[in-house]
């Protein structure tokens, strides 16, 4: 009984170590890029609406995107939705487009998680 009940916890904690992959490298690299995220006065914001394949849960795969995409230069703002697949971001297009932001969503994860299906600047 000792050792189906080792293995069943062994199993459960490999599949959440597995299911949110990259949370942690995430909050690794943010201190380092805060430092470039700056917008000048002269930006030209535009917000963008991306659709997101791939997430399967709300915390580690929404926010990890979400903090990534926050904390990318030239990006204001940025949220995910993860109820509707949907990222929102305010961007200066000066500095970022929407190639640019498919780029960063589909590259974390080690760019196998996420794809990007539909996007547009509104």
């Amino acid at each position: 009984m000792k050792l189906v009940k080792g293995i069943s916890f062994v199993i459960a904690m490999g599949a959440l170590l597995v299911s949110c992959k990259n949370e942690g490298k995430a909050e690794e690299k943010n201190e380092e890029v805060i430092v470039e995220n700056t917008i000048p006065a002269d930006a030209k914001l535009e917000t963008a609406s991306l659709t997101i394949e791939g997430m399967t849960c709300e915390i580690g795969c929404a926010k990890t995107i979400e903090e990534k995409l926050a904390h990318t230069k030239g990006v204001k703002e940025a949220k995910v939705d993860f109820e509707n697949n949907l990222a929102t971001v305010i961007f200066d297009s000066n500095q970022q487009n929407l190639a640019s932001l498919t780029e960063t969503i589909e590259a974390v994860a080690g760019g196998d998680s996420y794809k990007v299906l539909d996007s547009k600047v509104n």
